[in-house]
């Protein structure tokens, strides 16, 4: 008799880890009293993992967002300071003195430095 109760012991044990198997594929397990007492905080737990998700997906985009408007920044400062210094050629008084010359004008340079003129406070 207490070799049919080792037999049937080492015989029961591949019937749970199948029924166990099955259950659990099946939805059995969750109509379980664990599962039943429990419910409120899985959800919980549900509801946290699908926010953390979320969360990665929304930093992701920022990130990349982020990386755009850094190139975009920098590729603005590149044209800013190509345009600055094409000004800085294009203003310089020997271009502008070559371009009135160009335009068969009579102006010239001043050779006498310019005038400082006062006024007289009136008291």
């Amino acid at each position: 008799m207490i070799e049919n109760i080792n037999n049937n012991k080492e015989q029961e044990p591949p019937k749970r880890r199948h029924n166990k198997v099955t259950s659990v594929l099946g939805g059995d397990i969750l109509a379980t009293d664990f599962f039943r007492r429990q419910t409120k905080l899985i959800v919980l737990i549900m509801i946290l993992v699908i926010f953390y998700v979320h969360n990665r997906y929304a930093c992701q985009q920022e990130q990349i967002k982020i990386d755009q408007l850094k190139k975009e920044l920098t590729d603005i400062k590149y044209d800013a300071l190509n345009r600055s210094s094409e000004l800085m050629v294009k203003s310089r008084q020997s271009r502008i003195e070559e371009y009135i010359a160009s335009k068969g004008s009579d102006l010239q340079t001043s050779t006498k430095p310019p005038y400082l003129i006062k006024e007289k406070d009136s008291e």
